[in-house]
């Protein structure tokens, strides 16, 4: 299993854990450890991983911090952790205090599900008061994965970090900064994007009369991105599986006899029973064979595994088979409708793998 997989398996984990979880120790054992235990780290060598690390601070002895990851005997990493429902704000000044009084490059602060590094970008072996990267473990992204895979043992290297992490720290700045101006824009963003479309002066009223514009505009602008995207992922994907569906007609020869025509409706039927299974099995092992009065939806090309018959000739049914091959129908007002029908096409496909096992 890569970094990736076992990331997303103790987020998947994290979740159904966390109403078992009720104290901060709890919350250590069941996520943290793991967590740097995925990181590379052996949470049982001290050499590694020192547990109540002492931080000295000034007069106070027996200051200590959560966890220190270990390298040539110096802390590289400090770990603070709270409980799991602790907002993390209150707790970086706590953090702060440590970070000073040793040879740590790196501070992280978390609760177990947010993830905030610390480094002294601003002024040396001073911690900065905003983390250079964060993370949510359950919304974990795939470009914060690759910024959290720099500090996994295999990969750590100061000096690499740290050039990026001057990077990441403004970069996510500007986005926070750009999404204070889309939900609420200042008057100085405000006038930058009149200016460019508005020919006259930029009076106050004009002012006024723009700034519901401006947000509306980057609203609507992100709305039409995602949109797009979703709608190129969508026809590439229908692309793909119409393709395989012509394959299978050219391959069938009693798909393609004189007397029986597989109508276009048929074979967006087959295409929608296919997306709500291809999470199920390999949706290659899904085909159909067309027949005069039906159209049957299979599993591995054999008629003795039907997962449904679709008649959409006259009256629309969506047809499932009992144990006594007799046939249940469902009548559907249109093929949008056999959706509604998912779990009973699952569990048509289990029967079979079952028998099969």
């Amino acid at each position: 299993m890569d970094f990736k997989d076992q990331i997303l398996q103790l987020a998947q984990r994290a979740e159904k854990m966390l109403p078992q979880i009720q104290t901060e120790e709890a919350t250590k054992n069941a996520l943290i450890m793991p967590f740097i235990q995925i990181m590379g780290y052996d949470v049982f060598n001290p050499f590694e991983v020192n547990p109540e690390f002492i931080a000295d601070i000034g007069i106070k002895k027996g200051e200590k911090v959560d966890y220190a990851i270990m390298r040539d005997g110096e802390p590289a990493i400090l770990i603070e952790c709270k409980h799991h429902l602790e907002n993390l704000d209150p707790h970086n000044s706590q953090l702060f205090r440590y970070f000073h009084t040793t040879k740590a490059k790196f501070g992280l602060l978390t609760n177990g599900m947010v993830y905030r590094f610390y480094t002294d970008l601003i002024e040396k072996n001073k911690m900065d008061s905003t983390p250079f990267f964060e993370f949510k473990l359950t919304e974990i992204k795939d470009v914060e994965i690759v910024e959290l895979r720099k500090f996994h043992k295999s990969y750590f290297d100061v000096e690499n970090i740290t050039n990026t992490a001057s990077e990441l720290k403004y970069l996510n700045e500007l986005k926070a900064l750009l999404q204070r101006e889309v939900n609420s824009p200042s008057e100085n963003f405000v006038t930058f994007f009149s200016k460019q479309v508005y020919p006259g002066t930029m009076t106050a009223k004009v002012k006024e009369q723009f700034t519901p514009l401006v947000k509306r505009m980057f609203t609507q602008f992100i709305s039409d991105t995602i949109n797009e995207r979703l709608k190129s992922a969508l026809n590439q994907e229908k692309e793909k599986d119409y393709q395989e569906a012509t394959t299978l007609v050219e391959e069938n020869p009693e798909s393609s006899l004189s007397n029986i025509v597989t109508t276009e409706e048929e074979m967006e039927g087959f295409l929608i029973v296919k997306s709500i299974l291809r999470k199920t099995i390999d949706h290659k092992r899904i085909t159909y064979r067309d027949a005069q009065s039906y159209f049957a939806v299979l599993l591995d090309d054999n008629n003795r595994k039907t997962i449904c018959r679709l008649y959409l000739n006259n009256k629309k049914y969506l047809v499932l088979l009992d144990e006594n091959k007799k046939e249940i129908k469902f009548e559907i007002k249109s093929i949008d409708e056999i959706f509604n029908y998912a779990d009973k096409l699952i569990e048509s496909v289990s029967k079979f793998e079952k028998k099969a096992a």
